[in-house]
């Protein structure tokens, strides 16, 4: 069966929405100003900040009065108790699954973070597997993550695609290994000039229906 690898934040799952409504209610709680949330976001840089980093951020920000435990509990799990998996996507993965595709998600991030995302999401339901950077041992863009999914699914990578938002992680770990791409572009240009994706789409769902509807 063809494989077909999936990023998860901000592809299969809006991470971005989900941390911004964690932050939020983090500000709320802590008596901080609502007008934070852009700043946070901004220092977050949709996750792609190291966590410790993002936490110093905040630690001198707020100073004394705000626990360092009470920042971590955002970073750890905030968004990952509040993803929603969109009925676009969960529709074209459902039917990938029933036109033969084998799916797995390949994605950065620390295991337990990233499987409560799966499985809140319900996206356990939906995909063979999955191979999580922390888990591994390598992130995206690395050849080894990706061949680590293919093996958590019993699946070969002749022929697979690659299906993520971010051109430094999941279209440049596709190019690293010849294999065929869409990137997620969220209504983004394409800026990057050494290497480009196979195909654009707009949004995940999309860009899972047009490979599912090509002839094999």
């Amino acid at each position: 069966m063809p494989l077909l690898m999936l990023d998860l934040d901000n592809t299969l799952v809006d991470r971005d929405a989900a941390f911004r409504d964690a932050t939020a209610a983090f500000l709320a709680e802590h008596a901080l100003p609502e007008s934070d949330i852009a700043w946070v976001m901004s220092v977050d840089a949709s996750g792609y900040t190291p966590r410790q980093v993002v936490a110093q951020a905040m630690a001198e920000r707020y100073g004394a009065s705000l626990p360092a435990s009470a920042i971590r509990i955002l970073l750890d799990s905030g968004a990952a108790d509040r993803v929603v998996l969109p009925e676009a996507i969960r529709g074209a993965l459902g039917k990938a699954v029933a036109d033969g595709w084998t799916c797995a998600i390949v994605t950065n991030g620390p295991t337990a973070q990233q499987e409560t995302k799966i499985r809140n999401s319900g996206l356990d339901k939906l995909v063979h597997g999955w191979a999580i950077s922390e888990e591994v041992g390598q992130k995206k863009p690395a050849p080894e993550i990706f061949r680590a999914a293919a093996a958590a699914v019993g699946a070969s990578l002749h022929g697979a695609w690659v299906v993520g938002d971010s051109p430094q992680a999941d279209i440049a770990g596709a190019n690293g290994l010849n294999l065929r791409s869409i990137w997620v572009s969220s209504g983004r240009p394409w800026t990057e000039t050494s290497y480009r994706p196979t195909l654009v789409a707009d949004d995940a769902a999309s860009g899972i229906n047009f490979i599912t509807s090509m002839p094999r």
